[in-house]
């Protein structure tokens, strides 16, 4: 079983900037073999369905959805477990929950979600 604890999100204006910080634990990731999962954010805002944001696989690559290329960045700690996402130049659009999971293929990895971060971007 593995648990996600998301954090770093709130309440910010347009153009402003928030860090996200995403912590894993439990089976493969308590063993060491953590590094061997792509890891990503996902963004879910109401009435929508959860959106693939951004992706960093065993080697350190990235991508990212059109909507925040340029404006957000990936990165992961595998000594730690934590995975972090960097988002800058914030805008209204970019409100959602945002969740954490290991990905493969684009899909999530593990059925398990954690709470999430709430990120509002607002005047």
């Amino acid at each position: 079983q593995v648990h996600f604890v998301e954090s770093g999100g709130g309440l910010v204006q347009p153009g402003g900037s928030l860090t996200l910080s995403c912590a894993v634990s439990g089976s493969m990731f308590s063993l060491g073999f953590g590094s061997l999962y792509s890891m990503a954010w996902y963004r879910q805002a109401p009435g929508n369905q959860r959106e693939l944001v951004a992706t960093i696989d065993r080697g350190g690559d990235t991508n990212y959805s059109d909507s925040v290329k340029g404006r957000f960045t990936i990165s992961r700690n595998n000594a730690e477990n934590t995975v972090a996402l960097q988002m800058n130049s914030l805008k209204p659009e970019d409100t959602a929950v945002y969740y954490c999971n290991a990905v493969r293929n684009a899909a999530p990895v593990f059925s398990s979600w954690g709470q999430g971060t709430q990120v509002t971007v607002s005047p």
